[in-house]
């Protein structure tokens, strides 16, 4: 039997993961689900008042972004060193310092006394958060039965969608009726109190277990192999091109819909988050039907609903806009919960890296396309932001479908024997995802 004990080798079973509907399956994404709405919540929250932010401390709409572009550059540049600390002190105790510490700096943000301060203190908000999303989705990994790991990543992502859409939503009224200060108050707040909760429910590590510092030049080979590997590098570059363009639409929205012909106040233009449902839904979603379809068909199809639903955002009507808003966002989070969940299933060892080269890439794409994206529609308008976008998408299902054969990712078969049982102790599965 799996796990069993070999002639000449010590009875060490190897640990398989929480099954789907045990309590510590429940445990594992609840408490994950609250991490991500601390962290996405802090991360975005001044997304649904850049418009404000812009008029209050009269800066243009691509210096608001940086308020965005800043936090996610400080968390983009700490999630490798995050993983390797987490390597050495375990995941939760890992992602209970980054939590804590974002908290904190959250709640000094509307402190601020100026605008060099302000951003200051967003990119260290920033690097705190850090130690949460490739951390995550390597513990979602070691800790989570293969057979369920992928709808699991699916319902981390899920979580990740009602924490952006928590603090977009309660930042754009609280800032509209108050300013952008109370908006940020106000979301730090709300990150306390997921924070707790993660704190509170996430259980301790079982397939975790200690890695030995390697030293530099351990670190550089084991990043240089992630890098080496074609299905890998794929999903960076996909990260990269795709959160890029998402951020820069969600960015500069808000400034099209508040100018003419529609002059809609802030407090109704931070409702367009209320398309981020979409992507609660269509992340778990897609995290199932892996099972039928495998995981390239099911993000080169996520891909294709982002550029049609961003092709009715080139209208001047506003329904076909905000309907257009809802497929597009639907299939970001499709897209991106098997990109993230595909890397730990690709790497057989060093996952925490992998994953967090893929965050590196996620949130490079964030600040660097999210911020120039405001270049572009400051000098040519909406339509040329759109295109934009669509091309990048187009990009990257080009290199997807040509990288991942068509039978990549789908399920592997399993021992009969596997879904049964789930052991006590021991060392995680390399092959599971």
């Amino acid at each position: 039997m799996s796990g069993g004990p070999r002639p000449g080798l010590p009875d060490q079973p190897r640990w398989e993961g929480h099954a789907k509907g045990s309590s510590a399956y429940g445990k594992v994404l609840g408490g994950l689900a609250f991490a991500g709405v601390a962290t996405f919540a802090q991360l975005y929250s001044t997304q649904a008042v850049l418009p404000v932010m812009a008029a209050e401390l009269r800066v243009t709409a691509a210096e608001a972004a940086l308020t965005i572009s800043l936090a996610t550059v400080g968390l983009a540049v700490t999630v490798i060193p995050w993983s390797f600390l987490a390597d050495r002190i375990g995941r939760v105790r890992a992602m209970a310092w980054g939590i804590s510490a974002a908290t904190v700096l959250g709640l000094l943000v509307p402190l601020a006394t100026s605008f060099p301060m302000l951003l200051g203190l967003r990119m260290l908000e920033g690097m705190a958060l850090g130690g949460i999303p490739a951390i995550a989705i390597a513990y979602l990994n070691e800790e989570i039965n293969r057979a369920h790991a992928a709808m699991a990543a699916g319902s981390y992502v899920a979580g990740t969608t009602l924490g952006g859409l928590a603090g977009r939503l309660v930042a754009g009224p609280v800032g509209e009726l108050w300013g952008w200060r109370a908006a940020a108050f106000a979301v730090s707040v709300l990150a306390t109190v997921a924070a707790v909760l993660f704190l509170v429910l996430v259980p301790q590590a079982r397939g975790f277990s200690p890695a030995k510092a390697s030293g530099f030049r351990g670190a550089a080979r084991t990043l240089a192999g992630h890098l080496r590997n074609p299905g890998l590098l794929a999903l960076y570059v996909q990260a990269f091109l795709l959160m890029g363009g998402f951020v820069a639409v969600y960015n500069y929205l808000g400034f099209r819909l508040s100018g003419e012909p529609f002059s809609l106040p802030a407090t109704v233009i931070s409702l367009i988050f209320l398309a981020y449902l979409s992507g609660t839904v269509t992340s778990r979603w897609a995290g199932g039907l892996t099972q039928r379809f495998g995981r390239r068909n099911v993000l080169l199809a996520g891909i294709l609903l982002m550029s049609a639903g961003l092709a009715l955002t080139l209208t001047q009507v506003l329904v076909l806009i905000l309907a257009g808003l809802v497929v597009f966002t639907g299939g970001f989070f499709a897209a991106h919960s098997i990109g993230a969940g595909w890397t730990g299933a690709i790497a057989v060892s060093g996952r925490a890296q992998a994953a967090s080269l893929y965050n590196l890439a996620y949130y490079l794409g964030s600040s660097i396309i999210g911020w120039a994206g405001g270049l572009v529609f400051q000098s040519l308008g909406w339509t040329a932001l759109a295109v934009t976008v669509i091309a990048l998408g187009c990009t990257t299902a080009v290199i997807t479908a040509v990288v991942h054969p068509a039978s990549a990712g789908n399920p592997a078969p399993r021992p009969p024997h596997a879904a049964r049982r789930n052991n006590p102790a021991g060392q995680q599965n390399p092959a599971g995802g």
